[in-house]
């Protein structure tokens, strides 16, 4: 079939790179895209928030299936333009989106389907924001209400810092603070049946031992070896359908790519947010150890006939990612710098180590940095150690001025 990937970053790359490599696909294409990207995919320039052009691009080139990856297109409804224009698309509606686009909506759905998560208050004024930072107390959770490309929520133990990023959302949801170690878990949906991915874990922080801001994602693992081995069956029954089966019952059926962030806490598994996309870069990870062909599970999710897809397969390997980013990041990025060392890579790493490129693009003959997180270097190996010596390994050919990464990604569970 012929493919079309609505985006331009590492996940968007990852996903490209798996359908690239999957037999049943026979032309891929990527808007926008990006350098890495134009390697196995044929690039055209999109608007991604414009569901138009997105659909008129995808009838001109012939798709037969399309996959929104990135979170601001579909709460922008791309995805209902591309079906309303007779393509399969994969991906939920712009009503469905609202479960990543509103966590003050996310936290509604779970309250009807009795989803654990945390306790939280829903604040539009100084006064209700002073009331709900009282009421929970240090360490202070505050959650921009909309999409904040994964930057939105701060983490803290200063009053003051927690209310003045309250203060500068409008809409804010403020809840108790989890304990334990976090989880990522996705789940292929068609709206009525549910297909768990492998779980993997990020790492937020922009520093070593989860020190400095929050950032989009610095590095993930998967699997897990330290997670209860009931962890996937016990989301499933507790988190995945019923939010699944709320969303149908409401009459907008969540279809694509349903992500639980989940805390193993001391009172059991809680909900920490719900995205409406594959994570990055958790996504990097997950693909990597995935055997099932990636075409056939997007379609049958985009057609409803996921009952018909027999359960995933997984290579026992695991994997080990790795972001470098540019100087500055979180903050506003230093951007134009040339990239050197991808060659290396290709040549002395591959096929066990490979770069997943996200903020980059063309410059003449020159590959240059073009956002924040500018590359996901990604691993697999026999076990986490493995696999961090090889990313670890592949990440020191790669020369970025002022570039910066974690060099702690994996290392407890590696270690454990």
């Amino acid at each position: 079939m012929k493919v079309l990937v609505i985006g331009g970053g590492a996940r968007e790359h990852a996903l490209c790179r798996s359908l690239s490599l999957d037999p049943d696909v026979t032309a891929l294409h990527c808007a926008p895209g990006n350098a890495g990207i134009a390697e196995v995919a044929e690039l055209h320039p999109v608007d991604q928030l414009d569901g138009a052009a997105v659909a008129e691009l995808a009838t001109g080139i012939g798709a037969e299936l399309v996959v929104v990856g990135p979170e601001a297109p579909l709460v922008a409804g791309v995805a209902d333009a591309v079906r309303r224009a007779g393509i399969a698309c994969f991906g939920p509606g712009k009503e469905a989106a609202q479960l990543e686009g509103s966590k003050a909506f996310a936290k509604d759905v779970m309250a009807a389907a009795g989803v654990p998560t945390a306790r939280s208050y829903v604040c539009t004024t100084a006064a209700e924001i002073d009331e709900a930072l009282d009421a929970f107390g240090a360490p202070y959770v505050v959650k921009d209400d909309g999409l904040a490309a994964g930057k939105g929520v701060v983490v803290t133990g200063d009053l003051a810092a927690a209310r003045e990023h309250a203060l500068a959302c409008g809409r804010v949801v403020i809840e108790e603070f989890l304990d334990g170690p976090e989880v990522s878990l996705f789940a292929i949906t068609d709206g009525e049946t549910v297909l768990p991915l492998q779980p993997a874990q990020d790492f937020k922080r922009a520093l070593d031992d989860d020190e400095g801001p929050n950032t989009g994602g610095m590095g993930a693992y998967s699997p897990l070896p330290w997670a209860d081995p009931k962890l996937v069956d016990e989301v499933m029954a507790s988190v995945l359908q019923p939010t699944v089966d709320e969303l149908r019952r409401r009459g907008t059926p969540f279809s694509g790519l349903l992500y639980a962030g989940l805390a193993i806490t001391s009172r059991g598994v809680r909900v920490i947010e719900f995205n409406a996309r594959f994570g990055d870069p958790e996504t990097q990870v997950v693909l990597a150890r995935l055997k099932t062909p990636l075409s056939r599970v997007l379609l049958h999710a985009a057609k409803g006939t996921l009952d018909a897809e027999p359960p995933l397969t997984w290579r026992d390997d695991a994997a080990v990612t790795v972001v470098v980013a540019s100087h500055n990041y979180p903050d506003t990025p230093r951007t134009g710098d040339p990239i050197e060392g991808l060659d290396a890579v290709a040549a002395d790493d591959a096929p066990h180590a490979y770069v997943l490129h996200a903020g980059t693009k063309r410059d003449g003959d020159a590959v240059v940095s073009a956002g924040g997180r500018v590359l996901s270097v990604t691993a697999t190996g026999k076990d986490l150690v493995e696999a961090r010596e090889r990313a670890y390994r592949a990440v020191g050919r790669i020369r970025l001025d002022g570039s910066q990464h974690r060099t702690d990604i994996a290392r407890k569970a590696a270690e454990a």
